[in-house]
């Protein structure tokens, strides 16, 4: 393998390097083997019920985070029972928001009779998305155990 010899090179192929080691994506297998010792003391029906992604009262935090990974969104308040959390997952989307007028784009041709080029210029439309986002799951916690979940159906 050969060294990059330019310091700027070699900080950006390190940095790029620890992105991509850190932002792998999040699946049931990697969330699984991180949290090995807990998935590998389920019983097997837990272990499946877990890779479906179905979650249920009782479950710990671990549980859930093998079953559906990290929540979107963090919520925690105490009440007089003890600490409360509330894990909430989103689906994001994008959604069509029709065609708008984005400027013009210059075509320039060379006309060889006239021995000059011609210049015109056409209209530039572009479609328009949404970024859009909505609740699917709520997962509430008290005392480190599932108490509640809400869960939108498509």
């Amino acid at each position: 393998m050969k060294a990059i010899s330019n310091p700027r090179l070699a900080a950006l192929a390190t940095i790029t390097a620890l992105v991509l080691l850190v932002g792998g994506c999040s699946t049931f297998e990697s969330r699984s083997q991180e949290k090995a010792e807990v998935f590998n003391a389920l019983d097997t029906h837990t272990q499946q019920r877990l890779k479906k992604g179905e979650i249920s009262v009782g479950d710990t935090a671990d549980l859930v985070y093998i079953a559906l990974g990290n929540p979107d969104e963090r919520r925690s308040s105490t009440t007089a029972k003890g600490e409360k959390l509330t894990w909430i997952y989103n689906v994001y989307w994008q959604e069509y928001a029709g065609t708008v007028h984005a400027g013009f784009r210059r075509i320039v041709i060379y006309d060889p009779q006239s021995k000059r080029y011609l210049v015109y210029f056409e209209p530039v439309q572009t479609d328009v998305y949404r970024q859009r986002s909505e609740e699917r799951i709520r997962v509430e916690f008290l005392n480190g155990r599932v108490t509640s979940v809400e869960q939108t159906k498509p």
